[in-house]
């Protein structure tokens, strides 16, 4: 199967990646997209599922690439046709929250893959690459904290699908009480 051989793909891709996208990200993204998508009756479940395995194939945070041409080449290695590529590609490049601000997908895949990768922003997982990534990037705790309220807090409102504004709410209620007790925390050292 293909998205077999895409997971192959990705491993290989991320191999030595700890800061969050790594190939541990995708496979959950690829799970809640598969999750989402069992709730939207129109969509194609093919490009979800290759859109959110190469979602991060070509991320300008890890890849120095134009025009996705790691998930092209992927796709064309596998003979998918120009015509799916082109969708599953319009699908990869809805995902991005900080290249997207304000957009919202024009295909119910895009969507579902957009929405997908913002889950796995949330909650407990959320927090764990918000503080690997920061980490490896040298930030300190303080930075990293301001990103939950300039993304992190804002993604339950985002949601574009019914099934994953229903999965957002507890993982925005787990990172408000984190934020509450840390807040708590930090004012009590200062």
């Amino acid at each position: 199967m293909i998205t077999d051989k895409a997971i192959e793909y990705i491993t290989e891709l991320f191999m030595g990646n700890s800061g969050g996208h790594d190939k541990e990200h995708t496979l959950r993204v690829y799970h809640n997209a598969m999750q989402i998508a069992d709730g939207e009756a129109e969509c194609d479940r093919e490009i979800v599922a290759l859109a959110a395995l190469l979602h991060d194939a070509d991320d300008h945070k890890l890849f120095n690439t134009e025009n996705d041409q790691n998930a092209r080449a992927f796709l064309k290695e596998n003979n998918v046709p120009d015509d799916r590529i082109d969708r599953i590609c319009e699908a990869i490049n809805s995902v991005s929250f900080s290249k997207n601000q304000g957009k919202i997908p024009e295909t119910i895949e895009g969507k579902i893959v957009q929405d997908a990768d913002r889950l796995d922003a949330m909650g407990a997982i959320g927090i764990a690459r918000t503080f690997a990534y920061g980490g490896e990037h040298g930030r300190s705790i303080s930075e990293s904290v301001q990103h939950f309220h300039e993304k992190l807090l804002l993604l339950k409102d985002l949601m574009n699908t019914e099934t994953a504004k229903r999965l957002a709410l507890s993982r925005h209620e787990f990172l408000e009480s984190y934020i509450n007790e840390l807040d708590a925390e930090i004012g009590e050292e200062g």
